[in-house]
């Protein structure tokens, strides 16, 4: 790739004084100089410098089908001349939006019959809470309010949002709104007892739904919101015994189950959405990241039929946003679904590049630094420990993960540090080539990372 030339302590310096980052400590990323990307291309980024670096983490989370698919801005493009914008408010459609929603329909499980455009995955789950209220008090139970959700879950960060995940750094950062309660995660490695066994704890993490619903009371819970697989939580892959338990409690008690699909949707675990892969059927699945590639900003919650038999005989839903649908986003969207069937990189995903990554983490368990490998599909997480036998990490103060993290991106590759795990997440257009180049580079910043702490 030919990258144009860049001024890189210019744009440093114009960045400082004019642009606050999401999810950055400005002071001290201003103090080290911003890192400036101008161009990307496959599974690589390409930085002022003219560095060229594997993106292990697809963008963030997102970017599916790789960069640098002129399909897309070729679609993009034609919308724009034929119809740039127009809402979806007041009896009115477009012809990209509603093939969009036919598109998903299709791909979705069965019993999945309706969409709800919005602008992104916080969104979507600001969606979730109205949709959850909205419908019960549609069915003349307004008091079921309250969603349980988990500690180390991220809905995204808006206050809705927010306040569904269970990240404390972010609730102590302004509060969360109310009803909503929190449960613990089933991270096995870290919250098992002495003895237990990997499905016991399982049954026991997805039990503790049932503990809070009677605390709660019954008749005042709504929903119950989880990602398949906790991804910004450190990539927690629950055990079997977990997911089922935890649908046979929201029957039981008659509470509406949400699937948020953001990051494990469209092909990450090897089926279209992670529900098929471990079994779930969700009332409400979350979308957004991979449903465009990250190209353009969409998302959307997946409606089941009774859900959406219920709010459609309830009214006027008022609810919504200038850009629900955006047409070319949805046209987009709707091009990079084809792209991911036509290619056949669910199945890929699912035979090929998700069963070979996981064979090289695995391969990792005998560094000194790894405690445990978690993954499935295209996503996997190291832990990185001081201690195997005990399962203990490193003192916070070390900060292991942040220096693992610069190694990798000093050695040419985006890895994500979450707290002591370092996790990746690499487009569904990777070859086996360029995993055995991703793990060729985590075992070297693996390796200097040991140096580091023990000299």
């Amino acid at each position: 790739m030919n990258a144009k030339q860049h001024d890189t302590k210019a744009l440093q310096d114009l960045d400082k004084q004019h642009y606050m980052h999401p999810f950055t400590d400005s002071k001290a990323m201003h103090k080290k100089g911003t890192r400036i990307i101008t161009g990307a291309d496959g599974c690589y980024i390409y930085d002022s410098e003219g560095g060229k670096v594997l993106d292990g983490m697809a963008g963030l989370w997102c970017v599916a089908i790789g960069y640098g698919r002129h399909e897309l801005a070729d679609v993009a493009a034609q919308q724009m001349r034929e119809l740039p914008y127009y809402n979806s408010f007041f009896g009115t459609a477009h012809p990209p939006v509603i093939k969009l929603a036919a598109q998903l329909k299709k791909l979705a499980p069965a019993h999945i019959s309706h969409v709800f455009f919005t602008g992104s995955g916080s969104e979507s789950n600001d969606t979730n809470v109205r949709l959850v209220r909205h419908y019960w008090q549609a069915k003349g139970q307004p008091k079921k309010r309250t969603i349980i959700s988990r500690y180390n879950a991220y809905h995204g960060s808006t206050m809705a949002a927010m306040s569904l995940g269970g990240m404390k750094g972010m609730h102590d950062q302004g509060g969360i709104i109310d009803g909503i309660e929190h449960i613990m995660q089933p991270h096995w490695y870290h919250e098992t007892l002495v003895g237990e066994s990997e499905e016991d704890f399982g049954l026991r993490a997805a039990q503790a739904l049932e503990t809070k619903i009677l605390e709660v009371g019954a008749d005042h819970v709504g929903a119950f919101i989880g990602e398949p697989v906790q991804g910004a939580g450190a990539v927690i892959v629950p055990p079997a015994s977990y997911w089922p338990e935890i649908q046979r409690i929201c029957k039981k008690y008659d509470i509406l189950l949400i699937a948020d699909e953001v990051i494990t949707g469209f092909g990450r675990t090897g089926n279209w959405f992670a529900s098929e892969t471990l079994g779930i059927e969700a009332d409400l699945m979350t979308i957004a990241k991979g449903l465009s590639s990250g190209y353009m900003p969409i998302g959307g919650v997946l409606i089941s039929d009774r859900v959406a038999k219920v709010v459609i005989e309830g009214g006027e839903f008022a609810h919504g946003y200038t850009y629900s649908g955006h047409p070319v986003a949805a046209a987009v969207a709707s091009a990079n679904l084809s792209i991911i069937e036509d290619e056949g990189l669910v199945e890929k995903v699912r035979d090929e590049t998700g069963p070979y990554l996981q064979h090289r983490l695995l391969e990792l368990l005998d560094h000194p630094l790894v405690g445990q490998v978690r993954g499935i599909g295209l996503m996997g997480a190291l832990e990185l420990v001081q201690d195997k036998a005990s399962h203990t990490n490193y003192p916070k103060e070390v900060g292991i993960g942040g220096i693992c993290r610069d190694y990798a991106l000093a050695n040419s590759l985006v890895m994500r540090a979450v707290g002591d795990s370092m996790i990746m997440c690499p487009p569904l257009i990777i070859s086996k080539l360029e995993i055995d180049e991703l793990m060729e580079k985590t075992k070297k910043s693996l390796d200097q990372t040991l140096a580091h702490v023990e000299g």
